[in-house]
């Protein structure tokens, strides 16, 4: 191509264009192919996998089983008995020996293997393709990927559950500390006669380190089942699990494609009044607060919300800058925050100071 066009010129137009000349000299390495099928570093190299084991291409698997067999008890670096023709011009030493027919072994011996090694004998042409099945092949993952992610998903999930359990158990202790709710906790279990229990005499009687577990033990169920802790150290749910959340995850997503659509129709175009649900989310949103987050606020900040119709965005913005006012003052009565801004305004980050102890 790169001659025509120079002929076309003439040599006024190559001496112009002198790269035209050296064109097919930088394309030859890339598009010159092996005339061999055999290739090195390619399943048995330059040697021919059915001539190492001795097999036609029409062998059998049991055929090539046993070839493979046979070559490898005589080949084997703790059988391996010199025969005649083993000298330096007949076959090679032991251990490559072995290696070579272990290689053509695991060529032969798979279906799809076979098939790629096959392809490459009949067409030698297609070089730069045989390199890529031979290495997708080698390189694949040996276990199946699905595997991988289920068996990690379940490792996560049950590292999640019991790590919650033991957040939530860490809280209902903290909580049986507390002494507002402890003293309504052995107040209930008073009026339901289970500290006496604790206590009995006689038989059964325990000591006193029994009894102040047990007691102990007690309060803390009366805990869990009267109160509801919300937000990071709630009770572990399984539905919140990363398993179940990934095997719901198609429920929930037309779940979710359902109600936007409801909403659309029902509030964009009909154009019906947000109810109290919609408001709390629309309040959710603004305030840019997860759900976790927003069901562990105190019922009556709820209804303060609402009070103040903050779903509406003007709203808002009223009750934004009202707390940050808030904010402010109650930053300035602080004295640790005094002593961080007299701290920062004298020697603050940035100057060296020396301090006479």
């Amino acid at each position: 191509m790169a001659a025509r066009l120079a002929a076309r010129g003439g040599p006024e137009a190559a001496g112009r264009r002198p790269w035209l000349l050296l064109t097919p000299l930088l394309l030859a390495p890339l598009l010159a192919r092996p005339a061999e099928a055999l290739v090195e570093g390619l399943y048995c190299g330059t040697r021919d996998c059915y001539e190492v084991l001795g097999v036609s291409r029409s062998a059998s698997k049991a055929e090539i089983a046993r070839a493979y067999r046979q070559l490898a008890r005589r080949y084997h670096p703790d059988r391996y008995r010199p025969e005649p023709g083993d000298g330096p011009g007949g076959a090679p030493p032991s251990a490559e020996a072995f290696l070579l027919v272990a290689t053509a072994y695991e060529t032969l011996k798979d279906e799809e293997t076979r098939k790629d090694y096959d392809y490459m004998l009949d067409h030698p042409e297609e070089y730069y393709s045989h390199y890529y099945h031979y290495y997708s092949r080698r390189l694949a993952p040996k276990v199946d990927v699905r595997v991988v992610i289920l068996v990690s998903v379940c490792a996560i999930s049950v590292f999640q559950y019991f790590s919650w359990w033991n957040s939530y158990n860490k809280a209902i202790s903290y909580l049986a500390t507390v002494p507002k709710y402890r003293i309504q906790a052995t107040e209930i279990a008073k009026e339901q006669g289970l500290l006496k229990k604790a206590k009995e005499k006689g038989k059964n009687k325990k000591s006193k380190e029994e009894i102040r577990d047990e007691e102990e033990n007690i309060i803390k169920n009366i805990i869990k089942s009267k109160i509801d802790i919300k937000g990071g150290y709630q009770k572990p749910q399984v539905r919140d699990l990363l398993l179940f959340q990934v095997i719901l995850a198609p429920f929930h997503l037309c779940s979710y494609i359902a109600w936007y659509c409801r909403w659309i129709y029902n509030f964009n175009i009909k154009g019906k009044e947000y109810g109290e649900e919609e408001r709390l989310y629309l309040i959710r949103k603004s305030m840019k607060m997860s759900q976790s987050q927003f069901d562990s606020l105190e019922d009556h900040q709820k209804e303060t919300f609402l009070k103040r119709e903050l779903w509406v965005k003007e709203n808002y913005e009223v009750y934004k800058q009202e707390q940050e006012e808030e904010l402010k003052k109650k930053l300035a009565n602080d004295p640790r925050w005094k002593r961080y801004r007299r701290w920062m305004k004298n020697e603050g980050p940035g100057r060296l100071t020396f301090v006479d102890d």
